[in-house]
C-alpha cells in the first residue's frame, strides 16, 4: 500500500501539465476509495463496539439493565442507535467478564445467581485470593508496602457514594476499592494466580455494588480494611486470610439478606 501511494505522488511531481496532474489526482482517489477510506471504516467500527460495550456494562453495573433481565438485540441496537452485530459483539464480550449469561434458546440476559452459586463464587474467591495473599505476604517488600499503605490511604479518603445515604454509587470509591485488593496481592510472584483472581473479582463485581448500596454500616467497612492492612504488613498470615474470608462473607451476606440473589431450581443431571 505505501509503496503505491509514493508511487502516485512521485508521478504527481512529475507531470508538467494539468491534464496529466489531472489524471494522477483521479488515480490517488481511487485508490483512497479502495484502500483507505475502507481501512477507515474498520477502525471506526472497532472504536463504536468498544464504545457501546462501556455503556451496556455502565448501565449493567448502575442498576438501569436488572439482575436477570433479558437483552434483546433489536431493542438494545435501537436505543443505543447502532446495528444488532455490534450489541451482539458487546454482549460476548460481557459474557467473558460475567456480567452477561448465555441462554440457549433465548439469547442474553444480564447475570444472575442462586444463593448456592453465589456462595461457590465467595468460596472461590476466598481461597483464590487468600493464597495470593498468603504469597504476597511472604515475598513482598518495601514497594509492595509502599503500594498497599497508598491504596488504602486513596480508599480511606474516598466516599463510598456521591449523594450521602443516597443510592448513587461513587465511581472513584469503586476504583480506589478494587485497586486496594490488587494492592493487597500484588507482590504474589505468579502472574497467572492474579490473572485468576482478577477475574474473580470481576465476576462479583454486579452483587459488591449493589451490597455497597445495601450496607448500613460503611464504617464497618473502613475498619475491616483497616485490620486487613494491619495484618498484612505486620506478616500475619493467619490472620491476614481470616480477614480477608470474612471480608468477603460479609459481602455475600448482605446480598442474601437483601434479597439479591435469584429463586431459580438447581438443574438436574442427565
Amino acid at each position: 500500500v505505501f509503496p503505491m501511494v509514493a508511487g502516485l505522488y512521485r508521478e504527481f511531481a512529475k507531470a508538467d501539465t494539468f491534464s496529466k496532474k489531472r489524471d494522477v489526482f483521479d488515480q490517488r482517489e481511487i485508490f483512497d476509495r479502495r484502500y483507505t477510506r475502507p481501512m477507515a471504516k474498520i477502525g471506526d467500527a472497532k472504536t463504536l463496539a468498544n464504545d457501546i460495550h462501556r455503556k451496556i456494562r455502565a448501565d449493567i453495573l448502575n442498576g438501569r439493565l436488572a439482575v436477570g433481565q433479558r437483552l434483546k438485540l433489536a431493542e438494545m441496537a435501537g436505543e443505543y442507535g447502532v446495528s444488532p452485530n455490534i450489541v451482539r459483539e458487546a454482549l460476548t464480550v460481557l459474557a467473558g467478564e460475567k456480567l452477561v449469561r448465555t441462554q440457549p434458546q433465548q439469547g442474553f440476559a444480564v447475570i444472575s445467581l442462586t444463593a448456592d452459586e453465589l456462595r461457590d463464587l465467595t468460596n472461590v474467591r476466598i481461597a483464590i485470593e487468600g493464597m495470593a495473599l498468603t504469597q504476597a505476604i511472604q515475598n513482598g517488600g518495601l514497594d509492595w508496602e509502599a503500594g498497599l499503605l497508598a491504596a488504602h490511604h486513596r480508599l480511606a479518603n474516598t466516599p463510598v457514594k456521591l449523594d450521602g445515604d443516597g443510592d448513587q454509587l461513587n465511581e472513584a470509591y469503586v476504583e480506589a476499592h478494587s485497586a486496594f485488593h490488587a494492592a493487597l496481592v500484588q507482590a504474589c510472584g505468579s502472574p497467572l494466580l492474579l490473572e485468576i483472581r482478577q477475574s474473580l473479582h470481576d465476576a462479583s463485581e454486579l452483587y459488591r455494588r449493589m451490597a455497597y448500596l445495601k450496607r448500613k454500616g460503611v464504617k464497618d467497612t473502613g475498619r475491616e480494611h483497616k485490620k486487613l492492612v494491619q495484618a498484612a504488613l505486620s506478616r500475619d498470615v493467619g490472620r491476614a486470610t481470616t480477614m480477608l474470608a470474612l471480608h468477603f462473607e460479609s459481602t455475600t451476606r448482605i446480598c442474601m439478606e437483601a434479597g439479591l440473589t435469584e429463586l431459580r431450581a438447581p438443574s438436574r443431571a442427565a
